[in-house]
């Protein structure tokens, strides 16, 4: 039987970690869970909310860490990566853009043996997903289309938050990324080594930088460069 890991990096996320740690240990998973919190040196509330949901949580599924300084998401990824103990992982970002309840069906391919990796598509479906704004939603779009340029890939979605991996392909990757730039390295590298990508629709429901938003312009343009790096490294 399969287990699954889920990762939470978060960051000043006091006002929606409860609710969605809450939200996700009620979600009716096929398989036995693990919940990953890995707190990035949170300024508010962050962290004592998580010590008091892994304290309460009598089912020994929450586990948290936190980060010694402030290191940005990709670093935070990175250190829940090494405490996984299940065959599968998933990113969840604390905010609750993405909804938990949907990484089941996401799953279902994987525990099928129809793939090893499954993104969730916040764009099948949708030219413009709900809350996300225009900006945002260009960005998305052309760093996709850039990613099937480079890679010779189909990808809808590449930005997405939920892929989900299973163990021993992330093992055999190099991740160096600190911040957003996790999102293009991972991509280009499952692509390099010719991984097969499935697609699922997902719903999203974006919030503003005046809501917590911590993506800025600027990482558009890392995300740019990390792929053309990638793609042209030996």
């Amino acid at each position: 039987m399969s287990k699954l890991s889920i990762i939470i990096p978060a960051y000043n996320e006091a006002r929606t970690i409860r609710r969605l740690v809450e939200k996700i240990l009620a979600t009716p998973f096929s398989t036995d869970f693990e919940v990953i919190i890995v707190d990035d040196h949170s300024k508010d509330r962050t962290y004592r909310i998580a010590k008091i949901l892994n304290e309460r949580d009598l089912s020994q599924r929450i586990r948290l860490f936190r980060n010694d300084v402030n290191r940005g998401k990709g670093y935070s990824l990175q250190h829940g990566f090494q405490k996984v103990t299940g065959d599968i992982v998933v990113v969840q970002d604390a905010d609750f853009e993405y909804d938990p309840a949907e990484i089941p069906k996401l799953m279902q391919p994987i525990l099928e043996g129809c793939t090893d990796v499954v993104y969730g598509s916040r764009f099948l479906g949708a030219l413009r997903p709900q809350g996300m704004a225009w900006a945002n939603c260009l960005a998305n779009h052309f760093l996709t289309f850039f990613t099937n340029l480079l890679y010779g890939s189909r990808l809808t979605d590449m930005e997405t938050c939920y892929k989900l991996i299973r163990v021993n392909i992330l093992k055999d990757l190099s991740l160096n990324a600190r911040r957003f730039d996790f999102e293009p390295e991972i991509t280009s590298q499952l692509l390099k080594k010719k991984v097969k990508i499935q697609e699922l629709p997902i719903s999203y429901h974006g919030r503003t930088a005046s809501e917590g938003k911590k993506i800025k312009a600027g990482d558009f343009f890392i995300a740019v460069w990390v792929l053309l790096a990638n793609r042209f490294s030996p």
